[in-house]
């Protein structure tokens, strides 16, 4: 085992991707299933790591370990971290979340304003070492605003609540094979609706040139802008973004933040390449 070897991993519930950085070699990096404490148990979060993460390494096991994933909060930490030390005999383990994976991706150790814009949304006022200033995300029924189930959610209600066009309605309709009783159930008796509603906002981005459509996105973003960002020292600092909605919808969300006195500054699909950044610039 040697002291520069550094093990990233950034979990989503469906995908981790990990990457091993060594002093002078070229980062190893692969791609197991998700890991999230909430909805894993210890002992199963450790046989994924086991059966997929160790072989990967035995012949070169990292000493510091970094995980950062959206169920990593505080109470779920002595999971994450227990289930890695059965596989890898280290102390030097640490656990985020994917708010500070946002953080440490977008403004390493300098301040400003990093947000997550994915299924779900959140932001915080970094000052280069800790978060300062956070507004509560609240999940999609009372919060997430600028997120693809927020945008979901706007997006079936117009449609219900016949907002939009009787040809937009039906192609929405036909393309996700959905009746107006599924979109109830899959909301208010399914599992997991706000990945459901996630799921059918790729529709706006299809659609976007539409005025009807692009004014639903327009809305999110804005909300997510009044609602978050501007709580925070927007006027002297750039907002920079992580995440699958703020990248495909990067020209919208710019146009929005504009309109709103906002600067933009960096826009990531995902942290994995900040958080190497990040990581290479410390001294290993």
């Amino acid at each position: 085992m040697s002291k520069h070897n550094i093990l990233i991993a950034d979990s989503g519930a469906s995908k981790t991707d990990w990457c091993l950085l060594q002093a002078g070699e070229v980062p190893y990096r692969f791609s197991t299933k998700g890991i999230s404490p909430i909805f894993q148990t210890q002992k199963e979060i450790s046989t994924e790591i086991k059966e997929h993460v160790y072989p990967q390494l035995k012949d070169r096991l990292p000493h510091t370990i970094s995980v950062y994933g959206s169920g990593c909060i505080p109470s779920k930490v002595e999971i994450v971290k227990s289930a890695i030390q059965s596989s890898f005999p280290t102390d030097y383990i640490e656990v985020h979340s994917d708010l500070i994976a946002a953080a440490h991706a977008l403004r390493g150790t300098n301040p400003g304003i990093a947000c997550i814009l994915g299924t779900g949304s959140n932001s915080c006022e970094w000052d280069g070492n800790k978060v300062s200033n956070q507004v509560a995300p609240l999940g999609f029924i009372l919060g997430d605003e600028g997120s693809g189930a927020s945008m979901g959610k706007l997006l079936v209600g117009d449609i219900l609540k016949n907002q939009l066009s009787s040809e937009l309605k039906e192609m929405f309709m036909k393309q996700y094979k959905l009746t107006p009783d599924q979109i109830i159930e899959n909301v208010y008796q399914n599992p997991f609706p706000s990945r459901f509603l996630a799921s059918i906002s790729p529709f706006l981005l299809q659609n976007i040139q539409n005025c009807t459509i692009k004014s639903i996105v327009k809305k999110s973003f804005t909300d997510f802008f009044q609602r978050n960002v501007m709580q925070y020292d927007y006027k002297n600092h750039k907002v920079n973004f992580i995440g699958s909605i703020a990248y495909y919808y990067a020209a919208t969300l710019k146009e929005t933040a504009l309109e709103n006195g906002i600067t933009i500054g960096k826009i990531e699909q995902s942290p994995m390449e900040g958080l190497i950044q990040y990581y290479k610039s410390k001294p290993l």
